[in-house]
């Protein structure tokens, strides 16, 4: 399971690095598709199987296939090679000094680390958090879910509609 754990990490850094690194933004959104994935088997790892699949299929599915959509339709070129100023390496190097020395405080000190963590109270209903999520997002909450959906269409279609190229 450890191996397993260092797997999907690595694959969630690597798609992350990816997304940061690349300058065509198709491999962009390949790279973020490749971390999402490795986030949900991460999730999928620590029992969270709700969290795992939405994650692949709200994340990795929708949202990836609405950026790639835009990013098809708006022609986005590879941007040029450009220099960067020595500014920007320094405050780079930076941020990744900071984070670095906030990991090592946080792993020296200690807490909970090393022990296993008190099980969970039972709940006094025998229906799953699938069930009670199911029931307020299409019980009580179904008109507000039927208004994102609306909004979301109108903003593919608004998209649509900006990016169309005028025939001359």
């Amino acid at each position: 399971m450890t191996f397993l754990f260092y797997l999907f990490a690595a694959l969630a850094l690597v798609g992350g690095i990816g997304v940061v690194v690349c300058r065509n933004p198709v491999s962009a959104a390949f790279s973020m598709v490749l971390s999402f994935l490795g986030l949900a088997s991460l999730f999928i790892q620590l029992d969270a199987f709700l969290v795992g699949t939405l994650q692949i299929l709200v994340y990795a599915g929708a949202i990836m296939v609405l950026f790639l959509f835009i990013i098809m339709l708006l022609d986005v070129r590879e941007e040029e090679k450009r220099r960067f100023p020595v500014i920007s390496f320094a405050g780079a190097g930076a941020v990744v000094t900071a984070f670095l020395v906030l990991v090592v405080l946080v792993l020296n000190r200690g807490g909970t680390a090393g022990r296993p963590l008190p099980a969970l109270a039972p709940t006094e209903s025998a229906q799953s958090d699938v069930h009670r999520i199911g029931e307020l997002l299409f019980g009580t909450y179904w008109f507000p879910v039927q208004i994102v959906g609306v909004l979301l269409l109108a903003a593919t279609v608004g998209v649509v509609v900006l990016s169309k190229k005028e025939l001359k």
